[in-house]
């Protein structure tokens, strides 16, 4: 399974990130792995659990 995210390096050498699908829980890590494994628990807990109050990106089709 493939899951888009946006991520990016601070000044301070920290990263941060997001699921695209969740784009206002943001979480960070010392380095790309530690980022990568905290997406994945991210993914994880929004998959298992429905949490009231998070608020989700989809897209839908206009014709």
């Amino acid at each position: 399974m493939k899951v888009s995210i946006t991520y990016w390096q601070e000044t301070d050498g920290k990263f941060l990130g997001y699921l695209n699908e969740y784009p206002d829980h943001w979480t960070q890590g010392e380095s790309y792995e530690d980022l990568m494994e905290h997406l994945k628990d991210l993914h994880s807990t929004f998959a298992s659990e429905s949490i009231p109050g998070i608020r989700k990106v989809a897209e839908m089709e206009v014709v």
